[in-house]
């Protein structure tokens, strides 16, 4: 299991409180004599990016559910949570390693271990590879090769094709590096039944789809960190008009693939009740920030982070009828 994105991918990585203005990367002799056992610790931890692991976890556990069509064993789904936050953690630890020169020139970003000089680079490339090589023999000899799979790919997915191939390089990046933070969905399911099935493919489009409108009305709030970087995400290279047009598109996408689970998986009512109201509320919120670009509003003016909560809080509710569902019906 691994990012997002973020925050795909899903640069979900990009979910990180703002540093102060005025909250200078120390020098490399500065952060070596601050280090401590204690603040080596948190800085290690901080390379894992903790809060982007939160979130796929919101999409592995119910998943869980719906493969045993009940509460599955506790140890499958505590073997699953441990060894797919070390999994995220290493692949977000490494897209720390690669990202650490724009990491630093980026506000929401300088204040991360390597861009305070905390950990060393070669230190952080070796713990993210580490915690790689002990998550997936983790999977493997704890779990069954399925889910050891789907978690190495994501991790090799993130690293490579996103943060080495697509993300400096085209305004698509997270759309197509996204799917590193689908994988969750799969591996949770083929924790429970070793196996792929067409149930977690329509819920791993869900987040597929999710995702880019997600990334980029957060990117919309943050377009100069972006510009200054030279990452050239949708809201730099286009117009505030197309990217809420094309957020708006794959809003509409997802809640459509959202509801073809009902189908698909056999749901009972409540994830059809809870799929068809958060759409619509979805959907009302991407067509304010429509109006308000047609009106004439712009910039922060917009508030793209309303519906860029407003999708954490869609994901989350949507994956916990997912959960539910099976337990009632």
């Amino acid at each position: 299991m691994t990012v997002l994105s973020n925050k795909r991918g899903i640069d979900l990585d990009e979910q990180v409180p703002e540093a102060p203005a005025s909250g200078l990367a120390p020098s490399p002799a500065e952060g070596a004599a601050r280090r401590t056992p204690g603040a080596s610790v948190r800085a290690y931890v901080a390379l894992t990016k903790p809060r982007v692991i939160e979130l796929l976890l919101i999409t592995t556990i119910p998943v869980m559910f719906l493969a045993d069509r009940g509460v599955p064993p506790l140890s499958t789904v505590l073997l699953t949570l441990a060894f797919g936050t070390m999994s995220a953690g290493a692949a977000n630890a490494i897209n720390c390693y690669i990202d650490r020169d724009i990491d630093a020139k980026m506000r929401r970003t300088r204040r991360r271990p390597l861009a305070r000089h905390q950990v060393t680079p070669a230190r952080a490339l070796i713990f993210g590879v580490t915690l790689a090589v002990l998550s997936t023999v983790g999977f493997l000899l704890a779990v069954n090769p399925v889910a050891a799979a789907g978690s190495l790919f994501a991790i090799l997915f993130y690293v490579f094709v996103y943060s080495l191939l697509l993300k400096r390089r085209t305004s698509q990046n997270v759309v197509w590096g996204g799917i590193a933070g689908c994988m969750p969905v799969l591996i949770g399911w083929a924790a429970i039944t070793g196996s792929v099935a067409w149930t977690p493919l329509v819920l791993f489009g869900v987040v597929f789809l999710w995702t880019p409108p997600h990334t980029w009305t957060l990117a919309m709030r943050y377009r100069e960190d972006y510009a200054v970087a030279k990452v050239p995400m949708l809201p730099v290279v286009a117009s505030e008009r197309r990217v809420i047009v094309e957020s708006l598109v794959y809003t509409y996408a997802t809640v459509a693939c959202s509801l073809l689970l009902w189908p698909v998986a056999g749901m009972g009512p409540v994830y059809g009740a809870v799929a068809v109201v958060l759409g619509l509320v979805f959907l009302a919120e991407g067509h304010r920030l429509l109006k308000a670009v047609r009106a004439g509003v712009t910039g922060v003016h917009l508030r793209p982070m309303r519906f860029f909560h407003l999708s954490n809080v869609y994901l989350a509710l949507l994956f916990t009828a997912v959960a539910v569902d099976p337990l009632l019906y």
